[in-house]
C-alpha cells in the first residue's frame, strides 16, 4: 500500500462511540491533515499555511471552509452544471463553527495566510459530520508544524428527556431540548453555540459541563497520543510586535491625552477627541520613528484598550457611563409598514433593527439540498447588514458569513415558538433590516423579529428577547466583570460576547465567541443569571409597545385554511392535467396544494374573504366525497333527454342521473316542462350502481 510507512490509525471514543484518526495516508503536502471517521461518516481535514506573512494585513487571516460533498449521501447536485456550487447555509455556519474556537489559541502577531478545509466524504444520518468536523480540525492543526496553542475538542450536546446526550444521533436530535454545539480546550470553554426549547439556566449550564467533561478527554488523547506519535516539530516563527523601546516612549507621551480622549460618554465625543489625539501622536513621531507609523499606531490602540478596559474593571465605568448591569433606552414601533403583513421597529440605544414579517402557502417553504435530512424549511429567517447602518460608504452586497451567521442565531431563538403546520399552515418569512449598529444587532433582531411576529397575528407560544453579555477579565488574577448589553466599543476591546435569548420560562438560543483561552464556569453561571435580568428588563420594554398577539390577520396577507381528505382521492380534486383544481381555483379565487406527502392533507388560500376559500373547500370535500344513499347535493344540469331524464354535475367532474319519472309526484311528460341546461337543483341519492348515481329532485333553485 502506497505511503504504508507513514499510515497511522488512532481510536478512542466519544459519547459512547468509536472515533477513528487516519493520519499519513492522503493530502500528505499539507501542513497537517487527517480523516476523522465514526461509523459511516467520514470527514477529511487539511490545513496549510503560507510560507510569509501577507503584506500590509493586521488582523490573523485565518480562513476555514466546510465543504459539503454531494456524494456523501449518493446524491448528484441539482441545477444545470451538476456540480456543488456556492455552499449552503449550513455549511456556512459550520465553518463559523470550526473558525470560532481555533481563533483564540493562534499566537498574536501570526499574520501568515492558513487556511483550514473540512470537506464531509461520507455521511450516514445517525453519525452528523459537524463534530467530526470540528475534531479533525484540531488534530490536523496540532499534529502540523503551525504554532498554535492546542488541541481542542468539539462535541454536540443533547437532551432527551431530562437527560443529557453527547452527538445524539438522528431519533435523539428529533426529541431533544437542547441541540448544544460546544468546543474547548482541557481548561476552559472556547465556543457556544445552542438552541434550545425554553432550558432553565441550570440545565444548560449542565449541558455544557456535561460536554466539556467529554472535551478534557478528547484533547487528552489529542495530546498524550496522537501529537507523540505523528506530530511535526512547531516552527519558529518571527511575530509581528511593537518594538519594546517605541511602546514605552508612545506610552510616554500619549497617556494623559488617552485619558482625555475617553474621558466623556458621548461616543462622537469620543471618536472626534480619539481621532484628534491620533493624529497629534503620529505627527509627533512621524520624525522620530518614520518607518513605523503603523506601530506607532498598534502601540496606541493597546494603550487606549488598557485604559478603557481599566475604568470598566476598577470603576465600575462604562464607556457610555452606564452600570455594568444597565441596558441601554429602548423604543419600539409596530406596524410601521401598511403593505407588510407585520413590521416592527426595535431601537437600543444606537442600535436598530426594522423587521418585517411575511405570510404565504406552505408551498413558498425554502427548499434545501445538503447532507441533513430536512428537506424544508417552513420558518425562514434572514439578516441584512447593509454599510449605512454604521455609516460606511459601501455598497450592498449578497450576505457574507457573518450575516447568515447573524440571522440563523435569530432563528435559533425564535423556532421553539413558532406554531406548528397545523395550528397556523403558514410559510413565515421574517427579515431584518439594520438601520443602526452599535453593537448586538443580532440580539436586537431576536426582539424586534418578536414584535413582527405578533403585529402580523403569528400566535407564537411567547415572546423572546435576547440580550448580549460583555466581559473584562485580569488574566492574572482571574477576576473578572460582566457588563450588560455591550456597545461595539466593548464587544471590540472587551474578551466575550455572548449571547443569550429566551421567554420568560428559560433560554432558547446562545452563542458564545471569545477572545481570551476559555471561560470558566464561574464566568458562564454569572453571565447567564445576569442576561436573564436583562432579558426580562428588555422583554419588558417590547410588550408596552406589543402587548399581545394581534388577533386578526393584516388584510394584504393570505387567509389559509386546511382539509383532510382520502389520499386515494387526489388524484379526483386535480383532475386530467390540473383541469379541475384549476376550475376550482379560478371560480373561488383561492389557491389550493396538497402536502407533498401524499396523507391527504391540504391547504387552501385566498386574499379576499375568507368565504371564498370555504367554498373552494366545500367543492374540494364533494369531489373527495364517496357518494352514500340519502346523500343531498345541489348541482346543475348539464345535459337533458326529452323523454328519459336529466344529467345533473353535483361535484366537479361527477355527474349523476335523474329519471323523468323523479323529477316530480305527478307525471311529466317531458323533462324539458320542468328542467332546462344550466338550472340549479337541489338532489338527493336514491341509488348508487354500476351505472353511477342515481337521484330524485327534491327542489329547483331560483
Amino acid at each position: 500500500m502506497a505511503n504504508a510507512e507513514n499510515f497511522k490509525q488512532f481510536s478512542f471514543t466519544v459519547g459512547g462511540r468509536e472515533v477513528i484518526i487516519e493520519t499519513g495516508k492522503y493530502a500528505e503536502q499539507a501542513n497537517g491533515a487527517c480523516v476523522v471517521r465514526c461509523g459511516d461518516t467520514a470527514v477529511m481535514v487539511s490545513v496549510c499555511m503560507s510560507a510569509s506573512p501577507r503584506d500590509g494585513m493586521d488582523f490573523f487571516p485565518l480562513q476555514v471552509d466546510y465543504e459539503e460533498k454531494m456524494y456523501a449521501i449518493g446524491k448528484i447536485p441539482g441545477g444545470f452544471k451538476k456540480r456543488e456550487g456556492r455552499a449552503s447555509d449550513k455549511a456556512i455556519l459550520t465553518s463559523r463553527l470550526i473558525d470560532r474556537p481555533l481563533r483564540p489559541l493562534f499566537p498574536k502577531g501570526l499574520y501568515n495566510d492558513v487556511v483550514v478545509i473540512a470537506q464531509a466524504i461520507s455521511v450516514e444520518p445517525d453519525v452528523s459530520p459537524e463534530p467530526l468536523a470540528m475534531i479533525g480540525s484540531s488534530v490536523a492543526i496540532a499534529i502540523s508544524d503551525i504554532p498554535w496553542d492546542g488541541p481542542t475538542g468539539s462535541v454536540v450536546v443533547g437532551m432527551v428527556d431530562g437527560k443529557y446526550v453527547i452527538n445524539p444521533d438522528l431519533a435523539q436530535r428529533e426529541k431533544s431540548d437542547i441541540h448544544l454545539n460546544l468546543a474547548g480546550t482541557k481548561d476552559a470553554i472556547l465556543m457556544i453555540e445552542a438552541g434550545a426549547n425554553e432550558v432553565t439556566n441550570d440545565q444548560m449550564v449542565g449541558a455544557i459541563m456535561f460536554g466539556h467533561e467529554e472535551i478534557k478527554k478528547i484533547c487528552a488523547y489529542i495530546s498524550d497520543v496522537i501529537v507523540p506519535a505523528v506530530g511535526k516539530k512547531k516552527l519558529e516563527m518571527e511575530l509581528y510586535h511593537v518594538p519594546e523601546e517605541l511602546d514605552k516612549e508612545v506610552r510616554a507621551y500619549a497617556s494623559e491625552k488617552v485619558e482625555w480622549a475617553i474621558d466623556t460618554f458621548d461616543r462622537k465625543e469620543r471618536e472626534t477627541r480619539q481621532a484628534q489625539v491620533e493624529k497629534e501622536v503620529q505627527e509627533h513621531f512621524a520624525e522620530i520613528y518614520p518607518e513605523n507609523k503603523r506601530e506607532v499606531g498598534d502601540s496606541l490602540y493597546y494603550l487606549t484598550k488598557e485604559k478603557v478596559r481599566a475604568k470598566i474593571f476598577d470603576k465600575g465605568i462604562r464607556p457610555d457611563g452606564r452600570g455594568l448591569k444597565e441596558v441601554r433606552p429602548i423604543w419600539c414601533e409596530r406596524h410601521i409598514l401598511p403593505r407588510a403583513h407585520g413590521s416592527a421597529i426595535f431601537t437600543r440605544g444606537q442600535t436598530q433593527t426594522m423587521t418585517t414579517c411575511t405570510l404565504a402557502m406552505l408551498g413558498e417553504a425554502q427548499k434545501l439540498e445538503g447532507l441533513d435530512e430536512e428537506t424544508y424549511k417552513r420558518y425562514m429567517h434572514q439578516y441584512n447588514f447593509p454599510g449605512y447602518c454604521t455609516g460606511e460608504a459601501k455598497a450592498i452586497r449578497s450576505p457574507g458569513r457573518r450575516e447568515i451567521g447573524h440571522g440563523a442565531l435569530a432563528e435559533r431563538a425564535l423556532v421553539p415558538v413558532i406554531p406548528s403546520e397545523e395550528e397556523f399552515p403558514y410559510a413565515i418569512r421574517v427579515v431584518n433590516d439594520i438601520l443602526s449598529s452599535n453593537g448586538s444587532s443580532s440580539m436586537a433582531s431576536v426582539c424586534g423579529s418578536t414584535m413582527a411576529l405578533m403585529d402580523a397575528g403569528v400566535p407564537i407560544k411567547a415572546p423572546v428577547a435576547g440580550v448580549a453579555m460583555g466581559l473584562i477579565k485580569n488574566q492574572e488574577t482571574g477576576e473578572f466583570r460582566v457588563m450588560t448589553d455591550i456597545q461595539g466599543l466593548e464587544d471590540f476591546l472587551g474578551d466575550m460576547d455572548f449571547k443569550v435569548a429566551g421567554t420568560v420560562n428559560g433560554i432558547t438560543a446562545i452563542q458564545m465567541d471569545i477572545k481570551i483561552k476559555g471561560i470558566s464556569e464561574e464566568i458562564m453561571h454569572t453571565a447567564i443569571e445576569q442576561a436573564n435580568e436583562g432579558r426580562q428588563f428588555i422583554l419588558n420594554k417590547m410588550l408596552e409597545c406589543v402587548p399581545a398577539v394581534e388577533p386578526k390577520l393584516s388584510d394584504y396577507a393570505p387567509k389559509i385554511i386546511g382539509f383532510e381528505i382520502n389520499p386515494d382521492k387526489i388524484g379526483d380534486v386535480i383532475g386530467k392535467q390540473g383541469c379541475v383544481i384549476k376550475k376550482i381555483m379560478e371560480e373561488t379565487q383561492t389557491q389550493i396544494e396538497f402536502n407533498e406527502d401524499d396523507s391527504g392533507r391540504g391547504y387552501i388560500s385566498c386574499v379576499g374573504p375568507i368565504e371564498n376559500a370555504e367554498k373552494a373547500k366545500a367543492i374540494v370535500l364533494s369531489i373527495a366525497h364517496e357518494p352514500e344513499v340519502g346523500d343531498m347535493f345541489i348541482g346543475s344540469v348539464t345535459k337533458i333527454f326529452s323523454d328519459k331524464g336529466a344529467v345533473v354535475e353535483f361535484a366537479p367532474g361527477k355527474t349523476g342521473f335523474i329519471h323523468i319519472s323523479k323529477l316530480s309526484n305527478k307525471r311529466v311528460n317531458k323533462v324539458d316542462d320542468v328542467l332546462s341546461i344550466g338550472d340549479t337543483v337541489k338532489v338527493e341519492i336514491i341509488k348508487i350502481g354500476d351505472k353511477g348515481v342515481d337521484f330524485k329532485l327534491l327542489e329547483k333553485m331560483a
